[in-house]
């Protein structure tokens, strides 16, 4: 058990971590899909199937499919890299030690419970009945979002031959 947390978690880091430093945005998406199978690795491992499930259906399909499907559409091609200005490298640096002193006071004030809780197993009719009374606005207002974002990126990347097209 131990082999496949730790197998998940390297596969997890390891494909976050490719998404970070890669150039190329394809490249980038598809270690982003690695990434979140090593996380649904993660939560078969915790007795939670139905959450990877639909993280694999939500993210991985739709999500990084409609991320690959911007980027094509946008065609982008690497350019020359620019260097860094020194002000950029110091509110960088600035930023990761902020976010570290953070993380590390967050941490050292958490109290942690001495023993776990026995909480209710969730069914999927619970996850089901939460989806189409509470959350059904929120899911639909996401859904219509994503749409006119996908649609904004399609108009903007058309490209016109003659300038009189635009009007």
């Amino acid at each position: 058990m131990d082999l496949l947390f730790y197998t998940f978690a390297f596969i997890t880091l390891g494909g976050a971590a490719l998404v970070v430093v890669n150039k190329n945005a394809v490249n980038a998406a598809m270690f982003l899909l690695l990434s979140l199978i090593g996380l649904a690795g993660l939560f078969v491992l915790l007795d939670a199937a139905l959450l990877a499930f639909v993280l694999l259906l939500v993210y991985a399909g739709a999500v990084v499919a409609l991320f690959l499907f911007i980027v094509m559409l946008l065609d982008t091609t690497p350019g020359a890299l620019k260097p860094f200005k020194k002000t950029t490298l110091a509110a960088s640096i600035l930023g990761g030690a902020l976010l570290v002193v953070g993380v590390l006071s967050l941490y050292h004030r958490a109290q942690f419970p001495a023993t776990t809780p026995s909480a209710t197993v969730p069914t999927l009719k619970n996850y089901a009945e939460m989806l189409f009374t509470t959350y059904l606005l929120p899911v639909q207002v996401v859904g219509f979002m994503l749409l006119i974002a996908m649609l904004g990126v399609i108009v903007l990347s058309k490209k016109f031959a003659d300038p009189e097209d635009v009007k």
